[in-house]
């Protein structure tokens, strides 16, 4: 089989503004091609903003805490709508470069019930600038809940791209076995693990996917300074002292189906993350463990995944 090279955008974005970021990954997309990249991943809600400030400003979580609220709004505005402008920008640029594109996005409806939430969602675009898929997070984990509702499974899904069959999940729906299984099923070859940090955990998630799987494993972390947290709430003194220090530190990889390391976790540096990966090398390892073959026992178990799409 030919390699495909595969890249994971680890910059941070333009927290809280749409239109800096679409901007900003214009120009890296751009980057990306210049080193022939056939895909690119960025992180959980990249476009625009992961909230991270619940993990530093306590206060930030109050009950009826006017900033947070304020900042809400604000959140809810630079959130992506999917065929808005500048998804439809971001879709040519995919087709212009013959790229495939695996994007972290806060995401909003502009019509219909549920205009006021927001999801926490992944797109696939392939290279020809179509979206495959649209998978909303099943479940907004701890303080994610104060600013993200729950999504559907209709995304919950790998779909054939220009690259290979490509899936993906977000953060901590890694840890919820049946919707690995779901993938596994899906014959998956290239798997997006989207999370803020990709720390020690995080790690160990994305390794055990990839030898679950027997799949290649994207995991993209992502970048922030303690001086970009939102104007509307106050820095506590520890981040007020020292600005540029970064409160998302990436530690983005590309894992094998053997779990092992291609590109070891890269921390405290912005970067585009390259790899060369040849999807012959998981039927090696499908020898001894597929999960949605020989070891897999559907007279014993019954599954099944409604992908109805809800909008409230």
């Amino acid at each position: 089989m030919e390699k495909i090279k595969v890249g994971i955008i680890q910059h941070s974005s333009v927290h809280q503004n749409l239109k800096a970021s679409v901007e900003k990954l214009t120009e890296l997309l751009a980057q990306a091609a210049r080193q022939d990249i056939q895909m690119v991943v960025v992180g959980e809600g990249w476009l625009s903003g992961y909230p991270v400030w619940f993990d530093y400003i306590p206060e930030a979580a109050l009950w009826n805490y006017p900033p947070t609220k304020k900042l809400y709004a604000r959140f809810r505005e630079n959130s992506v709508v999917i065929d808005g402008e500048e998804m439809k920008h971001i879709r040519a640029l995919a087709k212009k470069y013959e790229m495939v594109l695996s994007l972290g996005m806060n995401e909003r409806v502009e019509k219909g019930l549920g205009i006021g939430s927001v999801y926490n969602s992944l797109v696939l675009i392939d290279a020809n600038g179509e979206i495959v898929n649209h998978h909303r997070k099943l479940v907004p984990t701890f303080t994610e809940k104060l600013v993200h509702t729950h999504g559907d499974a209709a995304g919950l899904k790998a779909e054939n791209t220009k690259v290979g069959k490509v899936g993906g999940l977000i953060c901590w729906e890694h840890w919820m076995p049946l919707n690995r299984q779901a993938l596994h099923n899906d014959a998956e070859q290239i798997h997006v693990a989207m999370w803020p940090n990709v720390h020690e955990m995080h790690q160990v998630a994305s390794r055990q996917y990839a030898f679950e799987g027997r799949c290649f494993v994207l995991a993209a972390g992502q970048m922030l300074k303690a001086k970009d947290l939102p104007s509307e709430l106050k820095l506590p003194e520890n981040l007020a002292a020292n600005p540029e220090q970064y409160v998302l530190k990436g530690g983005s990889c590309i894992i094998a189906p053997d779990g092992r390391y291609i590109v070891a976790p890269v921390f405290d540096k912005e970067d585009i993350i390259t790899a060369e990966i040849n999807l012959e090398e998981m039927y090696y390892e499908k020898m001894t463990l597929d999960t949605s073959g020989h070891y897999y026992r559907p007279d014993i178990f019954n599954f099944s995944v409604n992908r109805k799409r809800h909008d409230f």
